[in-house]
């Protein structure tokens, strides 16, 4: 990897210190209940090198628990909106995450080109390919930015199912009276094995074979605790 480059800004100190503290809090969360997590797979994730992280997009809270359930630092490609939220945005600033603004191809590709960044210095890059949240019984094509990034680096990507967050935090054009949080829902992060480009001739047949991974994994079986 080429290490003239600065390493972006979510590798860095700061960043590893901010994500070790979220991250105790997030599991004092789930270990005590708050809201209840599963997490399925997650040794699946190489635990060294650069790999991309690729999952479905069904809340704005899906980061939140994918990046709480990861055990290396990660740099989420995340909608810029997250930057003008009271708390959170100061959260994503300290933690080197990467803003993208919707239907803008400028903004889409010097995210790309961050993400990029993040791979050559061996980071873990989560990305969500349909690009905007799809709620139930909609469905949104993947973008072809994650399979560029992964036929082009040769980075192998983990896909990851996640159900309940939509649960736990609707989107607001969804919610008709019920709580904007409700910590009652059961979470869900599955994790399956990584995908290697290197088996793929081109980005759709890539596309393809992650969608139909990431729904199988969003699609089985729920666990339930005793």
């Amino acid at each position: 990897m080429n290490e003239r480059v600065a390493r972006p800004k979510g590798l860095g100190k700061r960043a590893w210190v901010t994500t070790e503290l979220v991250r105790r809090v997030l599991r004092i969360s789930a270990w005590s209940k708050f809201v209840r997590v599963t997490v399925i797979g997650r040794e699946l994730v190489p635990r060294t090198g650069p790999v991309i992280v690729a999952g479905n997009h069904i809340s704005m809270l899906d980061a939140v628990f994918l990046w709480g359930a990861l055990r290396r630092r990660a740099v989420a490609i995340a909608m810029a909106e997250l930057w003008s939220w009271p708390v959170v945005g100061w959260l994503v600033r300290r933690l080197g995450q990467i803003p993208v603004v919707r239907r803008d191809s400028a903004s889409g590709q010097s995210a790309l080109a961050q993400g990029e960044q993040v791979l050559r210095h061996g980071g873990v890059l989560i990305i969500y390919p349909e690009g905007r949240l799809v709620a139930p019984g909609e469905s949104e094509p993947y973008k072809p930015g994650v399979a560029k990034l992964a036929l082009a680096s040769g980075v192998p990507v983990v896909p990851v199912g996640t159900t309940g967050t939509d649960e736990v935090m609707p989107m607001r054009r969804l919610r008709a009276g019920r709580p904007a949080f409700d910590r009652r829902r059961r979470v869900t992060v599955r994790f399956g094995n990584p995908l290697d480009p290197a088996e793929f001739d081109d980005p759709q047949q890539f596309l393809d074979r992650l969608r139909q991974r990431i729904e199988e994994l969003r699609d089985a079986p729920e666990l339930r605790e005793p």
